[in-house]
């Protein structure tokens, strides 16, 4: 009885360590980071946000032709950035219209800046 009791215990413990993601290892600093790095992680997404700059506006439906990339494969990219809050959209009509989210894009260059811009010193007794 107690045997068969603690196998039981044993494995919702397993369960419960064997169910976390491996990110809640991680501070919510490290996850952001993390997720800003993946969603400029891909060529086509860096493209979208630079046609969005360039054109200093918002993009209504020219991207496929922008980019070059079938109308499924912009949308997905377009969910992931929208996702993390780098661009926003808004309905118009039959389509939606994108452009960059200042503020979230203001607070991603910060926190990258401040990852980026950390620097070693040169320790003589380091490899």
């Amino acid at each position: 009885m107690i045997v068969d009791l603690l196998i039981v215990i044993l494995q919702l413990t397993n369960n419960i360590k064997m169910g976390l993601t491996k990110t809640e290892m991680f501070t919510d600093l490290q996850n952001e980071i993390s997720c800003f790095a993946k969603v400029l992680g891909h060529p086509a997404r860096i493209a979208i946000l630079q046609h969005l700059f360039k054109i200093d506006s918002c993009v209504c439906g020219n991207l496929v032709k922008e980019i070059g990339l079938a109308q499924p494969t912009i949308s997905q990219h377009l969910k992931e950035l929208k996702h993390l809050g780098l661009i926003q959209g808004n309905i118009e009509g039959t389509s939606v219209c994108y452009c960059i989210n200042i503020e979230n894009w203001t607070k991603m260059k910060e926190i990258m800046f401040q990852f980026l811009n950390q620097d070693i010193s040169k320790n003589e007794d380091c490899c």
